[in-house]
Parts: structure tokens; C-alpha cells; sequence
């Protein structure tokens, strides 16, 4: 039985399994439509969110299967005392599948030591990963870039806290002659155990946003997550930091594609949405697609 808990818990041939499947899907998507009759995803979601949750259901619903599981900790057995592990022994006797979020880094694999038949899915630890954003960003450098090698990617906003930076980070450092540049306040640097990974050549730290864009393939944003401050005057001062605008994309090459893990706040001005650069919305798409492959995936191994 195999979990997806961080990026590289798939190898890159793995991943490439996973992109097939997704191209089929799209392309044949009646061909799967009742593979997961008779299965049941157990959604649960001890920390906000809107598409990742959506984007599970729908797709477990898209393959024929159920779901059960909740979207606010607060109406779960946790506010009652209930351990994170006692919930997870319990829903492994209702579901065949999980998908997890929780503000605790670490939470999902925790889980995964004590499920004995249900594979389970990081939707998010905290700062930590966010395994299945990364699938959906691959899946569209994939669709827009044709490869993943030779590409200069910029990475700009919270990459303290931002888990599907971090993520992105971890997947793409496999492929050949990747280059990163980390677009952040001091505050918010990438912190130093994910640039460990990193040859030292390949990729370098800047405050400057409109200076570094006309050199991207891709420019990645991200918002200054609240959630994460401590304190709220810190938050305020940092929070508009950047803001991506028509006229910043001037010197940013025709083929450069944006993307975002969403929700957006004020990073990207709604101008930028028509710009055909601008493919953060297919992104979410993109997403609901490699979610589909990625169950079928692993209720196959569980099998």
C-alpha cells in the first residue's frame, strides 16, 4: 500500500504513470466514470480550505465513488479530545481512501503509521508539503512547457510558510538544469532546510520582483498566508509586498505562463486574469484531473 505524503514519495517515473493516466482521462473521460463504484474517499479537512477539498470530492464523484469526512475540525470528535490518530482508526473502518489537511506539520504521515488498508493523501501539513498542489502545478508546466528540464523558475512571495513552494521545489530539483529564484522579503526567505537539497548554482535569493521576471519560464505567486503569523502588525506590513500588474509583465517573455496556488488576495491585480500568460485557473482544472489519476493510482496499489 503506498501513501503520497511529500513529493518524493513518487519517483519520476511514477509521476510520468500519473500524466498518462491524466491525458486519458481528459480524453476518455466516460472510460472512467464508474472505476470507483462502490469506494468511498473520507474527506477530512481539519483546516479551511476551498479547492482542494472541492477538487478531491469532485473527483472521487467523477470516478463513479462516495464521499464522506468534514471541511471544519469544529463539528469533528477533536473538539472533544479526540486524538488526530483515534479519528484515523476509526474512519479506516468506514472509507477506502483519505485525503488529509491539518495545521500540524507532520500530521499526514503520522497517520499513514497507523492505517493497515487506506491510503492516505497530504492535502496540506501546515508549512510543511502539499504533495497534490505540486501534482496540479506539474501537470500544467507539463500541458504549457512540453518538459520540465532547462526551465528558470521564479518563486515569489511567502516561501517561509508556503507549502506548495516548498513542494514545487522538491518535485522540479529532479529534472535537468532547473533553476530557481527564490522573490522574497528577508522575513519571508525560503527557509534554509528546503535550499539544502539545492545545488548552490542553481539558484539564488532576491527582493526584486520586477528585475528578475524578464529571465522566467515561469513565475509561481503566492500570498502572504495570515494563518501562519503570530502577530497581526507583521502580517499587515508584509502582506502587499508584492503585487503582480500588467505593467510589471512588460519585460517578462511572451511565453512565460503564471501560475498560483489560489486563494489570490491582492498579489495578483485582476488585470493579469486576461493576460494569456495568466493560467492559474486552468491550473485548478489541471488539478481536479491529476487528483482522479492520483486515486485511481493508489486504490490500484492498495488492491
Amino acid at each position: 500500500m503506498k501513501h503520497l505524503i511529500e513529493p518524493l514519495d513518487f519517483t519520476t517515473e511514477e509521476y510520468e504513470e500519473i500524466f498518462s493516466l491524466v491525458d486519458d482521462i481528459i480524453a476518455n473521460p466516460i472510460h472512467y466514470s464508474h472505476f470507483c463504484e462502490n469506494k468511498l474517499l473520507a474527506s477530512l479537512f481539519f483546516e479551511p480550505s476551498t479547492r482542494t477539498r472541492l477538487s478531491f470530492e469532485t473527483a472521487m464523484l467523477r470516478l463513479g465513488g462516495g464521499v464522506i469526512g468534514f471541511s471544519d475540525a469544529g463539528v469533528s470528535s477533536s473538539t472533544k479530545g479526540e486524538t488526530l490518530l483515534d479519528t484515523i482508526r476509526v474512519v479506516e473502518n468506514y472509507a477506502d481512501i483519505c485525503a488529509m489537511r491539518h495545521p500540524k506539520e507532520g500530521a499526514s504521515l503520522l497517520a499513514s503509521k497507523v492505517v493497515t488498508k487506506m491510503p492516505i493523501i497530504n492535502a496540506g501539513d501546515g508549512g510543511h508539503f502539499h504533495p497534490t498542489q505540486t501534482l496540479a502545478d506539474l501537470i500544467t508546466i507539463r500541458h504549457y512547457k512540453k518538459t520540465f528540464d532547462n526551465l528558470t523558475v521564479g518563486l515569489c512571495g511567502d516561501l517561509k510558510f508556503g507549502r506548495t513552494i516548498h513542494s514545487l521545489v522538491r518535485a522540479l530539483n529532479r529534472y535537468e538544469n532547473v533553476k530557481f529564484v527564490f522573490i522574497s522579503p528577508e522575513e519571508l526567505k525560503m527557509p534554509e532546510p528546503f535550499k539544502n537539497f539545492i545545488e548552490k548554482e542553481n539558484y539564488y535569493e532576491t527582493r526584486e520582483l520586477t528585475s528578475a521576471i524578464s529571465n522566467l519560464d515561469i513565475l509561481y505567486m503566492s500570498r502572504v498566508q495570515k494563518e501562519r503569523f503570530v502577530s497581526s502588525d507583521e502580517y499587515e506590513r508584509l502582506k502587499d509586498y508584492y503585487v503582480l500588474t500588467e505593467e510589471k509583465l512588460k519585460s517578462a517573455k511572451d511565453d512565460m505562463i503564471i501560475l498560483h496556488p489560489l486563494p489570490r488576495v491582492n498579489e495578483i491585480a485582476p488585470e493579469v486574469d486576461k493576460d494569456p500568460r495568466a493560467v492559474y485557473f486552468e491550473q485548478t482544472k489541471f488539478g481536479m484531473y491529476g487528483r482522479m489519476a492520483l486515486i485511481i493510482k493508489l486504490l490500484g496499489d492498495a488492491k
